[in-house]
């Protein structure tokens, strides 16, 4: 019996060739399809409300600074530049440009370095070092509100708390009329801001802190290095990311002060304790001159913008640098 056999239509050079896994591509492109529709879905209701609260309102602020416009209707009183020229004419606000560089400098040179050194004490092996730093934390949990109007009550004149401590230790020549005072109503505030903030930094360097390794400590007082020597040498060039992040956001709050200052002396007395954003709230919702503090608004973001582009520029450079070189290294 003779069989015939017939040729293999899948021989030759085709068969080498592999099928497309058409099905394959497909789910792929279906499932990162899938990813970035879930993707847009999570981000889309954040990006909603940043455009509309937040990019919106920013550029209606700049298109009303070029108006004389009292805040009903649309702006129609077109005037150019000369919102911003009246505002570097303004005696106040060129005031409030001085007081922010004051609370800058103070915070700088007083709030965080004191913010610093009780981070090192409480991160020391201390009895109760936890309800330590609870209580030096909870002045940030209060609202600047509240903390206002605690503190208004404790510097009021005669019958505030500190002048009757002052008076228990025989220094009522120090007291008086603390937020009352122009010469003393600035130095007065920043008391009260320090005290509010410094339990913020002051956890952000414990938490700087506590991610330092023991072992290099403990190498330094092999090496016979003394507590300054361990802080100066050791302590404080791996606190540095840290300490760059602080005095930026130290300075950015100092610029963009208000509440704290709005609920305890609103500005006053005559002037003396204003800041820009008080300014601007005073004019745009006290004298209904909108288009003139939305120059002020402007002013405010370009100077926390400038500030922010070149603190970062100068500053924080290599800390950026590490992290984008960290991510390129676990992407490989």
């Amino acid at each position: 019996m003779t069989s015939t056999f017939l040729p293999d239509k899948r021989s030759g050079p085709a068969a080498d060739r592999p099928l497309p896994a058409v099905p394959a591509d497909r789910a792929r492109t279906r499932r990162r399809a899938l990813n970035w529709l879930t993707a847009v879905g999570f981000q889309l209701p954040a990006l909603v409300l940043f455009i509309g609260l937040v990019l919106l309102p920013m550029l209606f602020a700049l298109y009303a600074a070029f108006f004389r416009w009292g805040g009903f209707g649309m702006p129609s009183d077109y005037v150019g530049g000369d919102n911003f020229t009246q505002l570097f004419q303004d005696d106040v606000f060129l005031g409030d440009l001085m007081r922010c560089l004051v609370l800058v400098l103070l915070s700088l040179a007083l709030q965080l370095p004191f913010a610093l050194a009780m981070a090192v004490l409480l991160n020391q092996r201390l009895r109760g070092r936890a309800v330590y730093r609870m209580l030096f934390f909870a002045p940030y949990v209060l609202s600047e509100a509240i903390t206002g109007v605690l503190f208004s009550m404790v510097f009021a004149p005669d019958d505030g708390l500190a002048d009757h401590v002052l008076g228990a230790v025989g220094l009522d020549g120090l007291g008086g009329e603390w937020f009352a005072d122009p010469s003393y109503v600035l130095a007065t505030l920043f008391l009260v801001m320090m005290w509010k903030y410094f339990g913020f930094h002051m956890m952000l360097y414990l938490a700087g802190l506590q991610s330092i390794p023991a072992e290099l400590t403990e190498a330094a007082l092999i090496d016979g290095a003394g507590p300054w020597q361990r802080f100066r040498n050791v302590t404080l060039p791996l606190l540095a990311p840290t300490l760059r992040i602080s005095v930026f956001l130290s300075v950015i709050g100092s610029i963009q002060l208000f509440d704290l200052v709005w609920v305890v002396t609103q500005g006053g007395p005559d002037h003396h304790s204003e800041t820009m954003a008080v300014t601007m709230f005073q004019y745009g919702f006290k004298r209904y001159q909108v288009g003139y503090a939305s120059a002020i608004s402007v002013v405010m973001f370009g100077i926390c913008l400038v500030f922010a582009l070149a603190y970062q520029r100068f500053v924080l450079r290599r800390d950026l640098e590490g992290a984008t070189t960290t991510m390129r290294g676990a992407g490989k």
